[in-house]
């Protein structure tokens, strides 16, 4: 229903023309204007002093462009984790929802770390009730308690707890051994947290210490809420050798290490940190980045071109265009590839086809489209000590997580009614 409702932000500020800073002012530009701004900077310039962030709605096409531009410029710092997640590419099972959605209904025990699914997948949220309601279905939590609409044990609110699960000391690891297909959802409200690889670490452990990897049966599972993240670690959108991730990147970018950031879409980071560097934009909505870009290009929302992108599962999908982008607007991929050849580094692909081989190329799983993959077990996260701060969901207002749903009126009218508290009382309220 929230997709459904929030689509009137699909035509609230919207960014239809390029812009470029002229007195610290952003002023209406010409495609040539914004491509000669964003040259006359970068041209020259060593590739250590660039850096791109992906932001959480992209395609895969888009981010396999600007890989391919970062790399051609000489740049190793480039990031897909814009909320700073603790995950790398390589290992998938790593990353995914390995039960898969339908397994849900075939596990008879669950522990949830770190993630509340109502808020941030309500469709692997309604997955669990059903499995519950059937009855036979144990579930465990370790993070905030919260109404899921099912009963489950509220075992400890952080790392402490986890420990204590990991070490085998804690009563609930005997209803995981006990039962046949156990399986865990870390959510990134447990990852996205500087000792979020320690905490993958110990997730894994207790998955390998109670059966949850038996035969066909993988109960380990991370849970996303970014509809970009997967197919963005898929393709290593993750730093190279010497690379800085988000963090490093907004603190070099304050420091004045890195001169240039290229924001794909990415507008859930802390732009403060980023008043000293030169910042292109390339985006379809007037949020956060859009702010403090000295360059904006006008991209296009997911309904507006066509794009691949891997769900939690690693189900690889494919959207289609409905529409198109309003006014000079373009399908992001074609900007990256057009600003390129401005650069002199010119990408080696004229149409989507030819794209979407290179991105095979990178990524051989992306080309499989609609099919879930077993991902080969292997070894992920940190071993190490973790924190004392409590688990907390990543997400405070379901009905505005994205720049589409924060343009939307009626998520707005959602969010004053049902967050904020502003409904009008009736005479039959105390």
């Amino acid at each position: 229903d929230k997709t459904r409702y929030a689509c009137d932000g699909l035509t609230r500020q919207r960014l239809d023309k390029p812009y470029v800073k002229v007195d610290g002012k952003l002023q209406p530009a010409s495609w040539d204007d914004a491509f000669g701004a964003i040259a006359g900077k970068v041209r020259n310039l060593d590739g250590a002093k660039i850096a791109a962030i992906a932001g959480d709605m992209c395609d895969a096409e888009a981010m396999s462009a600007l890989k391919d531009l970062m790399e051609a410029l000489g740049s190793p710092h480039i990031d897909c984790r814009q909320d700073g997640a603790k995950l790398t590419s390589g290992a998938r099972a790593g990353y995914i929802f390995n039960t898969t959605i339908a397994g849900i209904e075939d596990a008879d025990a669950c522990l949830i770390v770190g993630a509340n699914p109502r808020l941030e997948a309500p469709i692997i949220n309604a997955r669990l009730r059903k499995r519950f309601v059937a009855g036979g279905f144990r579930v465990g939590m370790v993070g905030d308690a919260a109404d899921l609409t099912y009963r489950y044990d509220h075992l400890g609110a952080g790392p402490q707890t986890l420990k204590e699960i990991a070490d085998g000391t804690h009563p609930f690891c005997e209803v995981l051994k006990a039962a046949e297909r156990p399986m865990l959802i870390v959510g990134q409200g447990a990852l996205a947290r500087d000792d979020g690889a320690e905490i993958l670490a110990a997730a894994r452990s207790i998955a390998d210490a109670t059966g949850m990897i038996a035969g066909d049966w993988n109960g380990f599972n991370v849970l996303h809420t970014a509809a970009a993240r997967v197919a963005g670690l898929d393709l290593g959108f993750v730093p190279g050798n010497g690379g800085r991730d988000v963090a490093g990147i907004l603190d070099d970018a304050a420091s004045g290490d890195i001169e240039v950031v290229y924001l794909l879409g990415a507008d859930e980071i802390d732009t403060s940190n980023l008043a000293n560097a030169f910042v292109v934009y390339q985006g379809h909505h007037g949020d956060a980045g859009a702010h403090v870009a000295d360059v904006v290009l006008p991209g296009a929302a997911y309904t507006e071109k066509d794009g691949t992108y891997a769900n939690t599962e690693g189900r690889v999908q494919r959207g289609r265009r409905a529409t198109v982008p309003p006014g000079d607007a373009r399908e992001d991929w074609t900007i990256i590839r057009a600003l390129s050849e401005v650069l002199g580094k010119t990408l080696p692909y004229n149409n989507l086809g030819a794209l979407r081989v290179r991105m095979a190329e990178i990524a051989p799983v992306l080309d499989r489209i609609d099919m879930v993959e077993t991902a080969d077990w292997a070894v992920f996260g940190s071993a190490g000590p973790m924190g004392d701060a409590a688990f907390a969901s990543p997400i405070s207002n379901f009905y505005m997580t994205d720049p589409i749903s924060r343009a939307s009126a009626t998520m707005a009218a959602c969010t004053e009614t049902l967050v904020n508290g502003g409904a009008e009382k009736t005479g039959t309220d105390g």
